[in-house]
């Protein structure tokens, strides 16, 4: 069972790296620290900041779900907290459309943004999948078409044992059951 999305951190998350980069950005850049800084959560902490789900595709790692509020914008008449705040994409770039709240964000998750932005957020978007391609080893090479990435596959690229795997898996489905059973 996936944890739900939470787009209003998916979002505040983006909001702070377009704030950091002080100018509007590609979204496959965008896309691409996103998934940075959910993968060394979920490494650092056992649970990512957004809960979206991640796929492989031929440009590296995506988080699926960020991915189709920028690519297919909102369905009419859906409330989207994405579209109040972060633009439709134009000439494959998006921005703020006006300041987003943090509150959603905990200290420690602001944090690791700023630390990935500062470490990646100078590359440019074919630096980066250059390096994704290079250094995660969680991505395959779909060759056209997608293929899941899990946490268990993440956890086990950063060299988490079977038994941390086991226990943050357990922890993740308990949380998936109790966001279920809130709505």
């Amino acid at each position: 069972m996936q944890v739900p999305f939470n787009e209003a951190k998916a979002t505040q998350t983006a909001a702070l790296l377009l704030r950091l980069r002080g100018a509007p950005m590609s979204y496959m850049k965008l896309i691409k620290l996103m998934y940075l800084v959910d993968r060394e959560a979920l490494l650092r902490w056992g649970r990512p900041i957004s809960t979206d789900s991640y796929v492989s595709m031929n440009k590296g790692p995506v988080l699926s779900k960020t991915y189709d509020l920028i690519t297919d914008g909102i369905a009419p008449g859906t409330d989207s907290v994405w579209a109040q705040f972060i633009s439709a994409p134009a000439n494959r770039e998006v921005s703020l459309l006006k300041e987003t709240p943090t509150e959603e964000l905990s200290r420690a998750e602001q944090e690791l943004i700023q630390e990935v932005f500062a470490h990646h957020g100078r590359k440019s978007r074919w630096e980066i999948v250059d390096w994704m391609h290079d250094n995660l080893p969680e991505w395959t090479n779909p060759e056209g078409t997608s293929i899941p990435i899990t946490y268990g596959d993440i956890l086990r690229a950063g060299k988490k044992s079977e038994v941390e795997i086991a226990a943050i898996e357990d922890e993740l489905k308990h949380l998936a059951f109790v966001s279920f059973a809130i709505r």
